[in-house]
């Protein structure tokens, strides 16, 4: 066999083994049940209060197509001002497992509930990871930290 041809053959066989990598990453299709599974745990769980503008506001009439795009809205307290992330940008960037192992160990400043995903079944974090990842990507990403001491550009509800 020429050489030039045996390069070729295995640069397609090294290249279907870098793609295997790439595919796999991709989210499993949802299935309903997992689907109602992480609608009610994110209900319930109040993720909706802080990530859904208006949420609260509207005593929850909000579409589901709005749900947990983060908010502009700041929460200040002697930590800083924090604001609720955009759920829906962030999971883009992670894969069920992954999110799965950083539910696990997140900790992060207030007002989030971050002890709450520690407590949570695997089961329950893959239902809501299903279920952010079905709503799809959306909004724009949230505000990042602003430290003690400086003032945020926006509004803020300041936290006891």
């Amino acid at each position: 066999m020429p050489l030039l041809r045996k390069l070729m053959i295995g640069t397609v066989f090294f290249a279907a083994l870098s793609a295997q990598d790439v595919f796999a990453e991709a989210p499993k299709p949802a299935d309903q049940k997992s689907l109602d599974r992480g609608r009610y745990l994110v209900k319930i769980a109040g993720c909706n209060d802080c990530h859904t503008p208006g949420y609260a506001e509207k005593a929850g009439k909000v579409p589901e197509n709005q749900w947990l795009t983060g908010d502009q809205l700041g929460w200040r307290g002697p930590w800083g001002t924090t604001y609720a992330v955009n759920l829906r940008l962030y999971m883009q960037n992670l894969s069920e497992d992954q999110w799965v192992k950083a539910a696990k160990i997140l900790q992060s400043r207030p007002p989030m509930p971050w002890f709450t995903l520690h407590d949570m079944t695997e089961q329950d974090l893959r239902a809501i990871y299903k279920l952010i990842r079905y709503l799809g990507p959306a909004g724009e990403p949230a505000p990042g930290f602003v430290p003690p001491g400086q003032e945020p550009k926006g509004p803020y509800a300041l936290f006891p």
